[in-house]
């Protein structure tokens, strides 16, 4: 369970095993189910999460309570509300198992006491911020200047693995679009 996220941080710093033990010791095992939410809107986020196995869904509702899917998460990704984890703020999303899954996180406190201990954290943990910033800015840049289809076809390259673990409706959502508009970009490019 802890060998994903172990290779996770040394794909971007090397630790020792002593170090790789501290950390395994520090994060919390969380088995959701499909539907089960590991965050809601409104609650503290005081964790950062790493999802071991499965797939969930970051996502928001507007006032008429559609929902709006910004990021989706599989094995060997990290997901979280990070404006609210840093701001110390209220969740302004949720996050919810699309399928069985298994996240380790770990409490601000806890991260903090990692980062005293062990040096290579906090440098990791300011790349994995760097790196999600750079994708939420990419994604920004897409959504207003790519049609539809770029966005999908995009999406199928990029993130071929979570394509075939979600439904039609929820990519749909994430691409900013109907399910049925979906549907026809799909035939259009079959079509080709």
């Amino acid at each position: 369970m802890y060998d994903l996220l172990i290779g996770n941080i040394r794909e971007l710093v090397p630790i020792t095993e002593d170090e790789s033990k501290l950390i395994q010791k520090s994060f919390e095992p969380i088995t959701l189910n499909r539907k089960q939410y590991l965050l809601q809107s409104g609650e503290p986020c005081n964790h950062m999460r790493f999802i071991s196995h499965g797939c969930v869904k970051l996502y928001n509702l507007d006032e008429l309570g559609a929902e709006h899917i910004l990021q989706f998460g599989i094995s060997g990704w990290w997901i979280n509300d990070l404006y609210a984890y840093l701001t110390q703020k209220p969740a302004t999303f949720f996050i919810q198992a699309i399928s069985e899954s298994t996240v380790l996180q770990i409490h601000r406190d806890r991260l903090n006491e990692l980062f005293d201990k062990i040096h290579m954290m906090d440098r990791f943990f300011r790349i994995k911020t760097q790196n999600g910033y750079v994708a939420l800015q990419e994604r920004t840049i897409n959504n207003m200047s790519q049609s539809a289809e770029q966005r999908y076809l995009d999406f199928i390259v990029r993130y071929r693995d979570i394509e075939q673990q979600i439904p039609q409706y929820m990519l749909a959502s994430y691409l900013g679009v109907t399910p049925e508009h979906l549907s026809s970009i799909r035939k259009n490019i079959r079509g080709h």
